[in-house]
């Protein structure tokens, strides 16, 4: 198996041999650490991409060896944290805030990918080495994808990262590049819609299993997030009341079911009982034909809410011209211009924490609640 001699092999690893009985070329790669032989096949320019992509592979992993390596003796030596040591600590933090109540769920886990980011850039730098330009060009990655709600996210996160960072001691008081980076801005472009065009997409959702239109009424008539509809149980219901533990907030809502919104002409009280029907289930929203993974009378998830809603929007014909269509969340802002017109305190009903709350009630499962005059 003589090696052809017009062909220049210039990858390291990479080589080709002429097989005797059919004279055909053929290519194989040689792996530096075991020295065995992976055939290529007798494709030259698939078989010197895949030499190249092999060796780019095995050189990005000496080099993680080698920062992991570089990692353990400057942090045994005491002279700084990397990065990544850092935000190993960090995430064991944010760990502990979560199981105290501190932080929610999705404030968890909406760090996670700002961190791998940041871990991926910067991994084996020194902390406090970091300047404003390296945290920048970070962000700058999502902008050019045009994931401005996500780079905010990114620059959030991180600041929070040198903050924690200041109060275990870890850098300097004051010293946080992510502070001092630009906050990028994220406008929205998404439509709102009014109750006309809310009443053609209600119409389009009737061939749909019914929690669509279910989940519709429970958005304009509630004002609630889509994460709490999700969630709602008709054991929530008691003393006349919706009552509602806010996922993002944590805010405490009872709603009552006398609610009524005049433009749909209907009442709280009115689409709970369109949602009891014949099927066995806790929840307010549930399946009604079980597919794939879904079974009969289980939660029907915030991604298949918003999912139906988007394929009824998109089939009622309706269409928009400045920007993208509105999406389920808009049900809540047409709620809010709705019950606003009514004379509704619609700040209380939203669960805007920053807002005073002024009816208080007391009782053995309502403690605490806020209650929602009308």
């Amino acid at each position: 198996m003589a090696r052809p001699r017009k062909y220049n092999v210039n990858i390291p690893g990479l080589s080709c041999y002429t097989d005797a009985r059919t004279k055909k070329v053929y290519w194989r790669y040689k792996h530096p650490i075991t020295g065995k032989f992976h055939g290529l096949g007798d494709n030259e320019e698939e078989a010197k991409e895949t030499a190249l992509d092999a060796n780019t592979r095995l050189a990005a992993q000496k080099m993680n060896q080698i920062f992991k390596i570089r990692e353990k003796i400057i942090t045994r030596a005491g002279l700084f944290i990397t990065v990544s040591s850092w935000l190993d600590k960090y995430m064991k933090i944010q760990d502990e805030r979560l199981k105290s109540g501190e932080i929610k769920l999705n404030t968890y886990k909406q760090k996670t990918a700002p961190v791998e980011a940041f871990r991926r850039e910067c991994g084996a730098m020194e902390l406090q080495s970091i300047g404003a330009k390296d945290i920048a060009a970070i962000i700058e990655q999502y902008k050019e994808r045009g994931q401005r709600r996500m780079a905010q996210v990114v620059r959030m996160v991180l600041v929070d990262v040198y903050k924690e960072a200041q109060h275990a001691g870890e850098v300097e008081p004051g010293y946080n590049p992510a502070l001092a980076t630009r906050k990028p801005i994220n406008r929205v472009q998404r439509e709102r819609f009014d109750i006309e065009e809310w009443r053609v997409i209600f119409r389009a959702a009737e061939g749909a299993q019914n929690y669509v239109q279910n989940s519709m009424l429970l958005a304009v008539v509630t004002g609630q997030r889509l994460g709490d509809i999700s969630r709602m149980k008709f054991s929530d219901v008691w003393d006349d009341h919706l009552h509602i533990e806010q996922e993002k907030t944590g805010m405490k809502l009872a709603i009552p079911l006398s609610l009524r919104c005049n433009e749909l002409d209907t009442s709280l009280r009115e689409v709970i009982t369109r949602c009891r029907d014949m099927i066995v289930s806790p929840y307010i929203l549930h399946i009604h034909h079980t597919t794939g993974k879904a079974k009969r009378g289980g939660q029907v998830s915030s991604a298949s809410i918003t999912a139906s809603f988007s394929q009824v929007r998109d089939r009622s014909g309706l269409k928009w011209t400045e920007g993208t269509p509105p999406t389920f969340h808009e049900q809540r802002s047409l709620s809010e211009r709705l019950y606003r017109a009514q004379g509704i305190d619609t700040q209380k009903l939203l669960g805007h924490k920053n807002q005073m709350m002024t009816d208080r009630y007391n009782d053995d499962r309502g403690k605490d609640w806020v209650i929602l005059a009308i």
